[in-house]
């Protein structure tokens, strides 16, 4: 089990420069509104995964300032550097992790965490794309192998849609394009399909543990395909192309696709209450939890981003010994109540 014991950044977001020790099991960072905590959070995640869940490079430095830069130091003693630089020929990150330097963090360097933000308790009632980013977010770190597909699928989606909005493209131009969504489009619904029907065997039993009814909840992909889905998949690129001309996006594949609740056999979003949806929610990241730990054999780092007061306290408690074991990180506008022990550092 990795755990992160200090964090320095400098020019991130409102940051200019500041340093922080944390606990080996609970940390909770306080602080009002604006004044940096989820940034804290951000940098942790970055230094664990490579990459912001909230935005790109650019975004993160601070206003005026050329570069940025975290460091991290884990128990082992291993130090981990991550600096930004839009300046330098690279216009790359650049990571140094003992004593190694890439400008990509490489899957054997990142660390499994667990991210819990305000989003989440909106997943369920939200547009399909957070609910997509979520299952894509979540497999990626299991299978480096679909963050890479992911990438490739996306790049290849820009260009058909670029070439869609150009009313002199060919079919012959947009073949190759199509051969590329449908490789790597395949791919993601094969394995987004697997991890859905991983959850769905279990959510079901989490949920009964958090509210303790005998209500049915169950989580589904909205297109599966039996057969050969490649093939599928690019006869139905290859059928829309006027269609999409006309519209000057591509209509169909993994990027429109949704993941689906039902609640007693009916769509969570229409008959869940609002306690219900988050007792959903709170179940569907115990099983993230759970899947990371055993697939990886590592116990993930849990960071949580000013949610745990908008849980209740019977949710507060099964969240607590659910998570007790690991390194966690929690930012909040007040101090926590309840006996549980944290180290607390408050922001200005």
């Amino acid at each position: 089990m990795a755990v992160v014991l200090k964090l320095s950044v400098q020019n991130i977001r409102s940051h200019d420069s500041f340093n922080i020790n944390l606990s080996p099991n609970t940390t909770v960072i306080t602080g009002k509104n604006g004044s940096g905590k989820t940034s804290l959070i951000e940098s942790i995640y970055i230094t664990l995964q490579g990459t912001s869940f909230k935005s790109g490079d650019i975004d993160i430095l601070k206003t005026g300032c050329d570069w940025w830069r975290i460091e991290s130091v884990f128990d082992d003693g291993i130090k981990r550097t991550v600096t930004y630089n839009p300046k330098q020929p690279s216009g790359r990150k650049k990571f140094v992790i003992d004593d190694k330097t890439m400008y990509r963090m490489s899957p054997r360097y990142k660390y499994p965490v667990v991210l819990f933000e305000p989003d989440d308790l909106r997943l369920l009632n939200g547009s399909p794309t957070r609910r997509r980013q979520f299952i894509d977010r979540f497999i990626s770190q299991l299978d480096p192998e679909y963050q890479s597909a992911l990438h490739k699928y996306e790049r290849a989606l820009k260009q058909r849609n670029n070439l869609l909005k150009n009313k002199s493209s060919t079919k012959n131009e947009l073949f190759v394009w199509n051969i590329a969504l449908s490789e790597y489009g395949s791919y993601l619904i094969e394995k987004r399909t697997l991890f859905i029907e991983q959850i769905n065997n279990q959510i079901n039993d989490e949920y009964k543990k958090i509210a303790t009814t005998n209500d049915i909840v169950s989580i589904h992909y909205s297109h599966t395909s039996i057969g050969d889905i490649k093939q599928k998949l690019l006869t139905e690129l290859e059928s829309r192309i006027e269609h999409d001309k006309v519209l000057g996006f591509t209509s169909t594949g993994p990027h429109r696709h949704d993941v689906v609740f039902q609640f007693n056999n009916s769509p969570a979003t229409s008959v869940a209450s609002r306690g219900e949806v988050r007792s959903i929610i709170l179940a569907l990241k115990f099983l993230e939890v759970e899947i990371i730990e055993r697939i990886t054999d590592q116990k993930p780092i849990i960071l949580m981003d000013d949610v745990f007061s908008e849980l209740d306290e019977s949710r507060q408690k099964a969240l607590s010994d659910t998570i007790n074991g690991h390194q966690i990180i929690i930012t909040s506008t007040h101090v926590l109540s309840g006996s549980k022990k944290y180290q607390h550092v408050k922001l200005k």
